[in-house]
């Protein structure tokens, strides 16, 4: 196992819910990683956010672990979820509701209630 791939490992296994993306939940630098950071933060998850520009080998690390080739990529409770594409699909579904709550991840209900009414 690379030094990536065990950094990756310990981190989707110590976090109940990670999202690998381009820049910071605070402060994004790309459209997909954005919009993803953006639901969760909307929805009160408590995350952990790896910035995969500031290490090249975690950026091309995630996409080798994963088995998938864009960022963002969501992880939750060490199961790789998917990314801006499926999330969005997911929380449009009420499905990204029903996966928090099947693994016992905190979010504001009513917030992901309006994302889907604004939406809809």
């Amino acid at each position: 196992m690379t030094d990536a791939n065990a950094q990756i490992q310990e981190t989707v296994t110590s976090n109940d819910v990670v999202l690998f993306m381009k820049g910071t939940s605070s402060m994004p630098q790309c459209g997909f990683s954005s919009r993803v950071a953006g639901v969760l933060n909307y929805m009160g998850v408590d995350y952990a956010d790896v910035d995969v520009l500031a290490d090249e080998n975690i950026r091309q690390g995630i996409k080798d672990f994963s088995d998938w080739p864009t960022i963002p990529q969501l992880y939750v409770k060490g199961e790789f979820v998917g990314g801006c594409d499926i999330i969005t699909e997911m929380t449009l579904s009420g499905e990204l509701d029903t996966l928090f709550s099947n693994n016992d991840v905190s979010f504001d209900k009513e917030a992901a209630e309006k994302i889907r009414e604004a939406n809809g």
